[in-house]
């Protein structure tokens, strides 16, 4: 069984199966005619990816929906516009799995894998979820530069690849921490909150994922 497999028919977490089912069926006005994916989300991207991205978790009405992270919600709008404005990404939009939008270099994943209602996983999802990012990781053989979309991912990040770093660097935006073999980069979250709000504005986000360009390529020097 592949590791995609794997994480798709997952049911560690009672709540969280709950939650995202309960969603696909009912369903947003909006969606209402389409049928939501209603399970656990697996990364995506560049197998040689030399720079991995990890979120939160799926949106409820996004990669829940689509099957996808960080498809078919505006956080993804706001960051595959900036993958493609800084060469990862085919194409600047990410609708549905079956789009055509190919990553260049560049791998994307979530710290939990499934729907959390009002968008806040558990400690003890987290944890249950904590596997898949290692195994991933080791998968992606060319992978140097971690970005951490927010706190969450940040922290995620820190206790999965990081855990003997003390003291432990505290999140912030453009934050740099080297753990092993990699770099994990921090990165305000993509969120409406903050990007309606100005707190990470397109600049902001094409800064740092030029820099995780950067790291990768001085990685291998």
């Amino acid at each position: 069984m592949t590791l995609a497999a794997s994480i798709h028919g997952c049911h560690r977490c009672p709540r969280l199966v709950a939650w995202r089912e309960q969603v696909a069926r009912e369903k947003r006005a909006a969606f209402r005619t389409e049928s939501y994916w209603g399970r656990p989300i697996a990364g995506f991207g560049d197998p040689d990816a030399r720079v991995l991205l990890l979120g939160l978790a799926p949106a409820a009405h996004g990669a829940n929906r689509t099957g996808r992270i960080f498809t078919g919600d505006r956080s993804g709008d706001f960051l595959f516009a900036a993958l493609h404005r800084t060469g990862y990404a085919s194409q600047p939009t990410s609708r549905h799995r079956g789009d055509g939008l190919a990553l260049r270099d560049c791998w994307i994943t979530a710290a939990v894998r499934c729907a959390p209602p009002a968008n806040k996983p558990l400690p003890s999802e987290r944890e249950n979820c904590a596997g898949w990012l290692r195994t991933e990781l080791a998968l992606l053989a060319q992978a140097r530069v971690v970005v951490c979309l927010g706190a969450f991912a940040w922290d995620a990040g820190m206790r999965r690849l990081a855990p003997g770093l003390r003291p432990r660097p505290r999140f912030g935006h453009a934050t740099e921490a080297h753990a092993g073999g990699l770099t994990l980069l921090g990165c305000y979250h993509p969120s409406q909150q903050n990007t309606f709000t100005g707190r990470l504005t397109p600049a902001m986000l094409d800064a740092v994922l030029e820099r995780a360009g950067e790291l990768a390529r001085l990685s291998v020097l």
